[in-house]
């Protein structure tokens, strides 16, 4: 996987250095001057440890030898590279938008299943303007919030930008455009769980959530166990969405984020393509 992603990484970061080169009004030639001390491929390798391990800039800088400038400059180069990739789900097939999702979930007659998932992140300075807009009001948490979209195999097709952690899930969906996509594009049917209620009457039932209590008080019996037969049954569908969350957890830049909120969109899909790449692997390898 490292030289794949090296062939075809490597070249777009060449050539956005390129640019930033020639942007620049110069002297001597483009290229003069001192050498870089990390080559691509080391600053690739320090990206994609810091992702997985969330290892600080420090130890990276001790392991290769370099300033700790020098790490924060390679990883703040790399990681959006890795978030402009997508999501992969066949070696000739990437997703990098909700749409191309939408799409191909209604060309492949797949179900798609949603969910909100949310990465704790350091609370905001005193004074600071919209101190409080990252407070879950789920988990009561300084959080940013990503929306998950799986398969029903649970394997990953999208991860959103990150928003503030008191957005609600359907508010959320509903700023990324899911309910002017899925009313206007191909049939498709997306599992959902009751943060998302209401999108169903707004997508001609596209968006499937758990059914609605008729009952507050004093349900009847038989009532009561429909219900929860119901319910159980949705929920047993929509499980493989908690998987697919789990493993994007796995990696421990996501556990709990200590370093710039600005950096979490970039994070949370450059996490999602490097995992959606090993999943549609591993699926590809299973088949053959």
């Amino acid at each position: 996987m490292i030289a794949e992603l090296v062939a075809e990484i490597g070249p777009l970061w060449h050539e956005r250095q390129q640019a930033v080169l020639t942007s620049r009004p110069r002297r001597r030639a483009v290229g003069a001057g001192a050498k870089y001390k990390l080559v691509f491929v080391d600053r690739l390798l320090a990206t994609l440890v810091h992702l997985r391990h969330a290892t600080t800039h420090d130890v990276l800088a001790c392991w290769f030898g370099v300033d700790r400038s020098t790490i924060t400059r390679a990883i703040g180069e790399v990681r959006p590279l890795l978030a402009e990739r997508g999501c992969t789900v066949a070696p000739d097939i990437r997703l990098r938008t909700l749409a191309e999702v939408i799409d191909h979930l209604g060309a492949s007659g797949q179900t798609g299943i949603i969910d909100g998932t949310e990465v704790r992140v350091r609370r905001p300075a005193v004074g600071r303007k919209d101190r409080e807009k990252f407070i879950s009001g789920k988990n009561k948490q300084n959080a940013v919030k990503s929306m998950v979209v799986t398969d029903a195999e649970g394997r990953l097709l999208f991860c959103s930008p990150a928003e503030p952690a008191s957005c609600a899930d359907i508010t959320h969906a509903r700023k990324l455009g899911l309910v002017e996509l899925l009313a206007d594009g191909p049939a498709v049917e997306i599992l959902a769980d009751a943060g998302y209620q209401g999108l169903g009457a707004q997508t001609g039932g596209r968006v499937v959530t758990p059914p609605h209590r008729k009952f507050k008080k004093n349900p009847p019996e038989w009532y009561e166990e429909m219900h929860e037969r119901q319910r159980k049954a949705h929920s047993s569908r929509r499980i493989r969405v908690e998987h697919g969350i789990g493993h994007l957890k796995n990696w421990r830049s996501l556990a709990r984020h200590h370093g710039r909120r600005e950096h979490m969109s970039h994070i949370i899909q450059a996490v999602a393509g490097l995992l959606s790449h090993q999943q549609a692997a591993t699926a590809s390898g299973t088949r053959t």
